[in-house]
C-alpha cells in the first residue's frame, strides 16, 4: 500500500511540473451508480442521529424496583465511552448504599449497608439478561441511544405513523425498535422465548442538552424466569464530554457477596 502512495505522489509531482503539456483525458465511466435504498438510507439517518460523546455525567431520581423490593433512589452516572460506567446509588436520606464500576470485562459492585463486595465477569449480567446484551448495549441503554446492534443491515424497516419500527433478531433473541420522526430511539423490546427473558425499554420527555436531543425519562423493565427487575429513571442533570473521575474501592473490611 505504501509503495502504492508513492507512486501516486510521484505521479502527482510529474504533472505538476509538466503542466504545459497537454493531458490526455480519459473518458468518464459510463457504469450505472447504484443509489442505496430507502431502507438503508433511513437506517443511516438513525445512525446518524444516536447521541456522541466521550464522557457522559447525570442524576437521576430513580424508583427500583427487584422482584418485590422497592427503592426510591438517587442514581449518579458517569460513563467513559467505550471503556467504563461508573454508578453511586445514594438512598432518600443522602446516605450512599452502593457503588459500582462496569467494563467491557468486568462487573465490581460495593454494598455499603451490608459491607459486600462483588467481582464478577461481566458475563455475570446473564444471569438477568440475554448474552446478546453486551457493554454497548447497556451505556446506549443508559443515555437513550438504540442498541448499537440493532441496527444492522439486515434489520426490517417498516413505517408506523410518524415512527419507524425496525424488526429483526439476534440468534434467538427477538427485537422491534421503534424510532421517533427525530431519529431517536423511543422504545426497545427484546424477547427470548426459550430462556424466558424479555427486556422492555421506554424513553421520553426528549430535551436540548448541550446541542443534543436527549430523554429524560428512561424506564427499563427486565424479566429473566423469576427473576423481574424494573427500573424508572428521571434525569434532572445531564453534561456530555466534562473530565471526570471514577472512584472505586474496595474496603479489606468488606466480605464477598454470596
Amino acid at each position: 500500500m505504501l509503495n502504492k502512495l508513492f507512486v501516486v505522489c510521484a505521479l502527482l509531482s510529474v504533472v505538476a511540473c509538466k503542466a504545459h503539456k497537454q493531458l490526455v483525458v480519459n473518458k468518464p465511466d459510463n457504469t450505472p451508480v447504484r443509489t442505496p435504498s430507502p431502507a438503508l438510507t433511513k437506517l443511516d439517518a438513525i445512525r446518524a442521529a444516536q447521541l456522541n460523546f466521550t464522557t457522559f455525567s447525570g442524576r437521576a431520581k430513580a424508583k427500583m424496583q427487584i422482584n418485590n423490593s422497592s427503592n426510591d433512589v438517587t442514581l449518579n452516572i458517569r460513563i467513559n465511552h467505550g471503556q467504563k460506567i461508573w454508578v453511586s446509588i445514594t438512598a432518600i436520606a443522602g446516605i450512599e448504599v452502593a457503588r459500582a464500576t462496569i467494563t467491557p470485562d468486568s462487573i465490581l459492585a460495593v454494598n455499603k449497608l451490608q459491607g459486600l463486595y462483588l467481582r464478577q465477569p461481566f458475563s455475570y449480567i446473564y444471569k438477568y439478561a440475554s448474552h446478546q446484551l453486551d457493554y454497548r448495549s447497556i451505556e446506549a441503554l443508559l443515555i437513550g441511544n438504540a442498541m448499537p446492534q440493532l441496527l444492522n443491515d439486515h434489520v426490517k424497516l417498516q413505517a408506523d405513523s410518524a415512527n419507524v419500527v425496525l424488526n429483526g433478531s439476534l440468534e434467538e433473541l427477538l427485537f422491534k425498535l421503534v424510532v421517533g420522526p427525530d431519529m431517536k430511539a423511543k422504545s426497545t423490546n427484546l424477547s427470548d422465548g426459550d430462556a424466558g427473558q424479555t427486556m422492555e425499554v421506554d424513553n421520553s420527555v426528549f430535551m436540548p442538552v448541550a446541542n443534543r436531543v436527549v430523554p429524560s425519562q428512561i424506564d427499563i423493565n427486565s424479566t429473566a424466569g423469576t427473576r423481574k427487575i424494573r427500573i424508572s429513571m428521571h434525569y434532572i442533570k445531564q453534561d456530555f464530554d466534562l473530565p471526570l473521575e471514577y472512584p472505586f474501592s474496595i474496603p479489606d473490611s468488606y466480605e464477598p457477596a454470596r
